[in-house]
């Protein structure tokens, strides 16, 4: 058995939380490697439906071991209300789930700091607000809090009142707002201390320790290539790695002892927030897919912009992240589509791009290329066998499939566990969950 990454190949909100809860049983350990709690994973299971921000979805299976890595960033009132809520649904976590000692705290001033400088601005990102940018910076600043430092009463104190009085020097002096008061977030910080602290651990010698003994793990992400900091539309990105290399550097396991990389994109495409969007759908048709796809953020409720599976972005997700396979979700909401546009390529002042830009201001001029594909009109929803998908389904995957150049093997036809089909024979599936 492979230990595997599941990535996002579009603009995050593919369906990962759902795939990740198929998968894990098939795993030891499911790892969580970036991100913060901006990110929500929704999984449905016989008619419930569960909501999770920073736990990995893996948490779902009562003999499951789920691991938040060091490439996280927490928010421990977040934190503190997930567990809640598994509480309350009657899911076991004591002894199940770790949080890494080196994992960055989100603090309040990440928040203010992050509210503040998005206002400022006159072409928005569309941050969620939630200090995750912000705590990245700190991190990479050198001056973060951990959440190791939670067991250190005294440190934690010195470090946050230090915090604290530069974030205010430019609260004030930049944005002309109001001072925060450093001993409040310490004594709240510190009161939830004792519930988190049980739970940490240094993941990354647990994970190495693990995998040596035999165990495979699950890495999951948040967001999506296209968010990637490195590697997406820059700088309407997240601020964290979402590529599968993030899976080394948010968890501490070395890239030998990861075996391959599983893909997932909606059948069509989505994006939350600002920047470039080549084959969104400003019409009826757009607010149809969102409509029936329910597009609505699981972490904010924002509507998600819509539009045509655009074959250029994937392609370029399985180049950076080398995919051995792809899932394609939400197949079922294109059911009542008379035609649907595949884009194929890119057009840039009447020359067709060989390449996806890295540039913005050319990614915000391209014309799409359009290949049209009638659409099957019948429903796919809770379609569980390949053979039982209409013709015209499996002839629109089949060319996904050569317009991204690999193999799809698990295709959802719906929110819940079971309404999947997975393609066992997959050569490259079998590969990964021999």
């Amino acid at each position: 058995m492979a230990n595997v990454v599941i990535v996002g190949s579009q603009w995050g909100d593919e369906g990962k939380g759902k795939i990740v809860d198929l998968i894990t049983e098939r795993f030891d350990i499911v790892a969580r490697y970036q991100g913060g709690h901006n990110a929500g994973h929704t999984v449905g299971i016989e008619g419930k439906k569960y909501v999770l921000h920073l736990i990995p979805s893996g948490i779902l299976h009562a003999d499951k071991i789920c691991v938040i890595g060091n490439g996280v960033v927490i928010d421990p009132v977040a934190l503190i209300e997930e567990l809640e809520m598994l509480k309350a649904a009657g899911i076991e976590v004591e002894g199940r789930l770790f949080i890494s000692n080196r994992a960055h705290l989100i603090m309040p001033y990440h928040r203010a700091v992050e509210a503040a400088e998005e206002g400022r601005l006159k072409e928005k990102i569309g941050t969620t607000s939630r200090g995750i940018g912000p705590c990245y910076e700190d991190k990479m600043a050198r001056r973060g809090v951990r959440v190791g430092d939670l067991l250190y009463p005294e440190l934690f104190r010195e470090k946050v009142r230090a915090n604290t009085e530069f974030k205010n020097r430019a609260l004030c002096a930049l944005y002309g707002g109001e001072p925060l008061e450093a001993d409040q977030m310490v004594s709240e910080y510190l009161d939830l201390a004792p519930r988190i602290i049980p739970f940490v651990t240094d993941s990354a010698e647990y994970l190495n320790q693990a995998v040596r003994s035999g165990k495979t793990v699950l890495f999951e992400g948040a967001q999506g290539t296209l968010l990637d900091v490195d590697h997406g539309t820059y700088p309407f990105v997240t601020s964290s790695s979402a590529t599968a290399g993030g899976a080394c550097t948010g968890t501490g396991v070395g890239p030998s002892l990861i075996h391959g990389v599983i893909g997932i994109a909606k059948a069509y495409t989505t994006r939350v927030g600002g920047g470039p969007f080549p084959t969104e759908l400003n019409d009826e048709i757009g607010e149809k897919i969102r409509r029936i796809g329910a597009e609505y953020g699981a972490s904010t409720g924002r509507p998600r912009r819509c539009g045509w599976f655009d074959a250029v972005v994937v392609r370029y997700a399985s180049l950076i992240n080398d995919l051995q396979t792809l899932v394609i979700t939400k197949l079922d909401v294109l059911d009542q589509l008379e035609e649907i546009q595949v884009c194929v390529g890119y057009e840039y002042e009447r020359k067709p791009l060989h390449f996806f830009p890295t540039d913005i201001s050319v990614l915000s001029r391209v014309k799409p290329i359009y290949e049209s594909h009638p659409g099957w009109q019948a429903d796919t929803s809770h379609t569980r066998r390949y053979d039982d998908l209409p013709e015209r389904a499996k002839n629109y995957l089949d060319r996904l499939s050569q317009l991204i150049e690999t193999d799809i093997s698990i295709i959802s036809t719906g929110p819940n566990r079971s309404e999947t089909i997975i393609l066992e024979e997959s050569p490259r599936l079998q590969k990964l969950f021999a």
